[in-house]
């Protein structure tokens, strides 16, 4: 028979092993055809998971490749941030989706510093900014 003490030390390291089961296999490189103001784009996403933990980078010809940031992962869902700085001039695109064996569905967003909208300069944020656009990226490796 099993003592209160053991199951109670057991019990939250099942837990913890099964939340590692069911997590979506996200590792590894990603594509997606991205519309954008100057026409489409292919962005890579580089991703790698470590628990709950998504570290990787996020890129394209245009842009340039930037580490992602804020990345978690649970079950099938991920979330990360990437923050564009060029200059004074900062960008921060939000990504929340889920993956689905070959293809991860994300949903982008895009922000400037204080708020959604941006607010910064003559008639506040600029094109697209606070906009939803919904993609999706498939596994190349």
């Amino acid at each position: 028979m099993i003592s209160r003490r053991a199951f109670a030390l057991a019990v939250p390291a099942l837990a913890t092993t099964m939340r590692g089961l069911h997590a979506a296999e996200v590792d590894g490189k990603w594509e997606a055809e991205i519309e954008g103001p100057q026409g489409s784009m292919v962005f890579t996403f580089d991703l790698k998971a470590d628990g709950e933990a998504l570290t990787g980078t996020v890129g394209n010809e245009m842009m340039g490749e930037s580490e992602i940031q804020e990345g978690k992962i649970s079950g099938d869902q991920v979330e990360f941030v990437q923050v564009m700085q060029r200059g004074d001039f900062q960008i921060r695109f939000n990504y929340a989706g889920k993956v689905s064996g070959d293809e991860m569905e994300l949903t982008r967003t895009i922000q400037r510093p204080g708020g959604p909208g941006g607010g910064q300069g003559p008639g506040g944020g600029r094109r697209g900014m606070g906009r939803a656009m919904t993609f999706t990226a498939k596994r190349v490796m």
